[in-house]
């Protein structure tokens, strides 16, 4: 089975579910209500060690597989949205780091951000480049021993409370894709670094996200290996961001329709339970089926991550897939529900709001088609 874990890495998510049910589930709809950044719950993720689940012990990480870390983000996923985009935007740039920088450079940035000591944030999105990243206008010049970055971008998550920001930019601005690098900027420490004010956005409202404004100089070892091999790092960290997607998407969606499991064996209508109605058993059915077949290709992605070989198109149709099943899935969950389910008294109002970012970020479901295309057509 492509998500068979280890009986050491089944005793992990065992735990993480215990833990999402536990202590985040209980605070979600507060995370929602008040907008409280989901970094409250960064120290007790810290100690369980989830911070640097996707990183190797070398760097003082639990080197999960990629099924497991499936498992562990969608059980986040399905008890806080919010803390699940919190922690996934901070593996975006630990990915980065891990994928693309020097090995001084990871000692240096990765045991850290492993154990929660210090969060990082990815910042590739641009007010004019957001689907085509080789559009981006930010860019870095030589200065000194370093590099001078200008630029802005926009829609970073955790950029607010970043200790280290991973920031994409041109060092060849007439290079296209190829001239694209990336580098650690550290907000606290480092001048030139503007946080712009929080985002009042739909969903996820405890993952922040921010503008940033950059006229800053950063050291050249703060460089992620040589110049212009940047948009391939980015590309190689948002097929695994992709799969995170998708199971931040199947975590929301089966909470969602366990919700509606629930509600349709409770509640009366004529004196017997509304699930004992065709056209409902029909709808869990339709649901069950898309949530089985979301999971199935989210686990087929996160089996490949890690082994060398190339995942784009797969990581592509567990982003697509998911985040559009899971839509379907928790808007049949709200209906069930009937007028209650409109209400904030139950928790479907705000699945859907999550879930409607997923089809937009870490590449829009038309740029999911558009990649998948492509690899169809290729020589």
């Amino acid at each position: 089975m492509i998500d068979q874990l280890s009986s050491e890495e089944e005793a992990v998510v065992d735990q993480i579910h215990r833990f999402s049910n536990e202590i985040l589930a209980p605070h979600a709809a507060e995370l929602d209500a008040t907008g409280a950044f989901a970094t409250v719950h960064l120290p007790a993720l810290a100690e369980l060690g989830v911070m640097g689940m996707n990183l190797p012990e070398t760097y003082g990480g639990i080197g999960l597989s990629g099924p497991a870390l499936y498992h562990a983000v969608e059980a986040i996923a399905g008890a806080c949205g919010s803390t699940a985009s919190m922690l996934t935007a901070h593996f975006l740039a630990t990915d980065s780091i891990l994928l693309g920088a020097t090995e001084a450079l990871k000692q240096r940035v990765l045991p850290d951000a492993a154990t929660g000591t210090s969060l990082g944030a990815f910042a590739l999105t641009e007010p004019e480049a957001g689907s085509n990243p080789a559009d981006m206008k930010t860019y870095a010049v030589r200065e000194g021993d370093g590099y001078r970055i200008k630029g802005a971008k926009c829609f970073i998550s955790n950029a607010g409370a970043a200790d280290f920001i991973v920031v994409y930019a041109k060092t060849d601005r007439g290079a296209g894709a190829r001239g694209v690098s990336a580098f650690v900027v550290e907000p606290k420490t480092t001048s030139g670094v503007s946080i712009g004010t929080r985002e009042d956005t739909m969903g996820l409202r405890g993952g922040h996200v921010f503008p940033i404004s950059l006229e800053c100089w950063v050291p050249a070892t703060n460089r992620l290996g040589d110049e212009g091999t940047g948009f391939r790092t980015a590309m190689k960290v948002l097929d695994n961001g992709r799969i995170e997607v998708a199971a931040q998407a199947t975590g929301t969606a089966r909470a969602a329709q366990a919700a509606a499991i629930s509600y349709a064996k409770e509640r009366q209508v004529g004196g017997q339970a509304i699930g004992s109605f065709q056209g409902l058993q029909w709808m869990l059915a339709d649901s069950a089926t898309e949530l089985a077949a979301a999971r199935a290709l989210g686990l087929q992605a996160a089996a490949l991550r890690g082994t060398g070989q190339r995942y784009s198109s797969e990581s592509a149709f567990a982003k697509l897939y998911a985040s559009e099943a899971a839509w379907r899935i928790a808007d049949r969950a709200l209906q069930i529900h009937g007028g209650y389910g409109y209400t904030k008294d139950f928790p479907l109002e705000r699945y859907l709001r999550d879930l409607r970012i997923f089809r937009i970020y870490e590449g829009s479901s038309e740029i999911q088609r558009t990649i998948i295309a492509r690899d169809l057509l290729r020589d």
